[in-house]
């Protein structure tokens, strides 16, 4: 395991600065999640902390130790690649072997043909061969030794690199988008036999990922990232309930959190698209706001004297144990998603208008610039 510090890291390619004196601390056995938009900087980080990109200025620690000037093959660190990275030519067996035999073998030993003569590579090959057997196994890998990458699933090419990361005992696993390139339903499947993983090796994992699903199921904590600066670094659950600002309000959750502007009045009481809604938040008086409320904690009103948003709708989604309606207010320009149970929904079609309400406990209020106001 590695305690991992990142300390005011900045880099910058020409002109363009893409992380911004950057901190960000991991300790021992973490699972921790940077996820953020495309071209936030997420994967340039990784690739520092593994030593195969120079940061700008500032300083990656690994358990006490500056590491900057050592190259990427000393950090005693693993790699798994979006790409998987695994030689076509060689067997899954023989891909695995590679990182191992470079790192316990003498270039003489690696020689071909002279290398059967020496005593010590046997040896050393049966406890090579041992190391791959045990992590094939681990990943239930063990009847693909034999084949070829062009032989394998998508998700077997994802074992099989994360295999040959593990034959190495590294103190971390540093993995960049590894589930990218799997379809839907075997991306569930990887994500939670990649947590298995972790829960048994109990080694630091550093996992990049523009996808919120895997960071929200797997981390232990998540920072996001954007622009090159970590807006909000903490647990999935802190970050989903109270999100920092409003970019990342928008960023985490599916579908995105709907966000509605609103005043309110000398007594906190809230006004919002020209109807006064009487609720029970502490929300600072005499203030313009914004409203976020995610599409699952808003509801369909049917009773006739309760007050609520009325809306068109525009578009109906049927996901079997969901219905999400998309709908226009009160004929103006505010768009809102609202998920509602499928009973409820039965009757509705394009065209109707609905009242709709939401969940005071969920509701989110943001200043107009995007930062977090503390509900009370």
């Amino acid at each position: 395991m590695a305690e991992i510090d990142l300390r005011k890291i900045s880099k910058s390619f020409d002109n363009t600065q893409v992380i911004k004196s950057l901190d960000l601390s991991i300790a021992n056995g973490e699972f921790i999640t940077i996820v953020g938009p495309s071209g936030c900087g997420k994967s340039t980080l990784l690739r520092i902390i593994a030593g195969l990109e120079t940061q700008s200025s500032g300083d990656v620690i690994i358990d006490g130790r500056e590491v900057n000037k050592i190259r990427a093959s000393n950090r005693d660190l693993a790699m798994v690649f979006q790409s998987y990275a695994l030689y076509p030519h060689l067997t899954v067996q023989q891909n695995m072997m590679v990182p191992l035999k470079l790192r316990r073998l003498t270039k003489m030993e690696r020689m071909p043909l002279l290398n059967w003569f020496l005593p010590s590579r046997r040896s050393k090959m049966e406890e090579i061969n041992d190391t791959v057997r045990q992590a094939a196994e681990t990943l239930q890998i063990t009847h693909l030794l034999g084949r070829k990458p062009g032989q394998l699933s998508g998700g077997q090419q994802q074992r099989v690199a994360v295999g040959r990361a593990m034959v190495r005992e590294p103190v971390a696993f540093l993995m960049d988008e590894p589930l990218s390139n799997l379809d839907a339903a075997l991306r569930v499947h990887m994500r939670a036999e990649i947590s298995e993983l972790h829960r048994d090796l109990k080694t630091t994992f550093i996992y990049v990922t523009h996808d919120q699903a895997e960071a929200l199921t797997m981390s232990d904590r998540m920072a996001v990232m954007m622009n090159g600066e970590i807006l909000q670094l903490d647990t999935p659950n802190e970050i989903y309930k109270n999100p920092a600002n409003l970019k990342v309000a928008e960023f985490i959750g599916s579908p995105k959190i709907n966000v509605l502007p609103a005043e309110s009045d000398e007594k906190g009481n809230i006004t919002c698209q020209g109807i006064s809604m009487p609720q029970s938040l502490q929300i600072p008086k005499e203030c313009k706001l914004l409203l976020g409320i995610r599409p699952e904690h808003m509801e369909l009103i049917t009773a006739k004297n309760k007050k609520g948003l009325v809306g068109k709708i525009q578009h109906r989604e049927n996901l079997g144990s969901d219905v999400f309606l998309h709908l226009i207010l009160n004929g103006g320009e505010e768009k809102i998603i609202v998920r509602s149970d499928p009973n409820k929904a039965l009757d509705t079609i394009i065209g109707d208008e609905v009242k709709i309400g939401w969940q005071d406990d969920h509701v989110l209020a943001f200043e107009r610039d995007g930062q977090n106001i503390a509900i009370i």
